[in-house]
């Protein structure tokens, strides 16, 4: 694996703010590869040229907002997680059948994160928001063997494809307004951006009743529902986990091709990667 000098990267936009730089680093020196990892702002409307553009020293990308959809486009296979979201955050080039491999690891890190804090089930949740992050935390809620979940947005026919999702999943999925006073849940899933504007009462009543919050923003925090949580005396946890552990999964397909395959001490690994979290602090999604 250490022959040639191997190139990755995360792309979006913005960009300048991604930490997958330092935990991709930190991951490959565990590991004693000699690949570069870098960031490049790459917008939706030019992602198919510059990815066309690549050369064969690319071995794979990192993909986040806004070009999850057109990484979708752009596999020619897809795993189970991106073909039942839609959604593509990770892209495999340069494999011997020459098809570009499309992975959703933002489920495993969902997961993955939930586990950290004690949950390796759920019954019943919430998610905050009807965006491309909500999809694949329904699906995370799935496979943790959720039966229903709430989704509360500020227009509830957004969540319309999350109901058809669920019918396929065997998730029941209720749509509510933002403020809406819903059933307790066990655990909330909040997706909306660091930045987005949540009223007080609205993330009040959000809190109440709403379990243990995973927002998978790690930077402006605490958010409103963050504090919402703290007011209500109920534990919140920022999205530093979920970045974590999805980077790992991108760092078994990069390294082995395979999500599933683990990596040669890997607990070793993510301890170095949790280590350049750790020292680098937190920043924006």
């Amino acid at each position: 694996m250490t022959r040639a000098r191997t190139r990755l990267a995360v792309w979006g936009d913005p960009i300048a703010h991604s930490r997958s730089p330092q935990l991709h680093a930190a991951a490959y020196a565990a590991l004693g590869l000699d690949w570069t990892y870098d960031r490049r702002q790459v917008t939706e409307r030019a992602f198919a040229d510059e990815l066309d553009a690549l050369d064969a020293t690319w071995r794979g990308l990192s993909c986040t907002y806004p070009l999850k959809s057109a990484a979708f486009a752009a596999a020619r296979y897809l795993d189970e997680r991106a073909e039942l979201t839609g959604a593509v955050n990770t892209l495999l080039l340069g494999e011997d059948d020459g098809g570009v491999r499309g992975f959703n690891t933002d489920v495993g890190g969902i997961v993955a994160a939930l586990a950290d804090d004690g949950f390796t089930s759920v019954a019943t949740a919430r998610i905050v928001g009807a965006g491309a992050t909500a999809t694949s935390a329904l699906v995370a809620l799935s496979e943790m063997g959720a039966d229903r979940v709430e989704v509360a947005a500020r227009r509830p026919e957004a969540a319309e494809s999350l109901s058809t999702l669920g019918e396929r999943l065997g998730v029941s999925v209720h749509a509510v307004p933002l403020g809406a006073r819903g059933a307790d849940v066990d655990v909330t899933i909040a997706t909306l951006p660091g930045d987005a504007a949540v009223s007080e009462s609205d993330a009040d009543v959000l809190a109440s009743g709403g379990g243990t919050l995973l927002d998978v923003v790690y930077g402006h925090w605490p958010t409103a529902l963050a504090s919402a949580w703290v007011r209500a005396g109920a534990p919140a946890m920022d999205g530093l986990g979920m970045l974590l552990h999805q980077a790992l999964l991108q760092v078994r397909i990069f390294a082995t091709g395979d999500v599933t395959q683990a990596l040669p001490d890997e607990a070793s690994v993510l301890s170095a990667m949790r280590a350049a979290v750790t020292q680098t602090g937190t920043s924006t999604t």
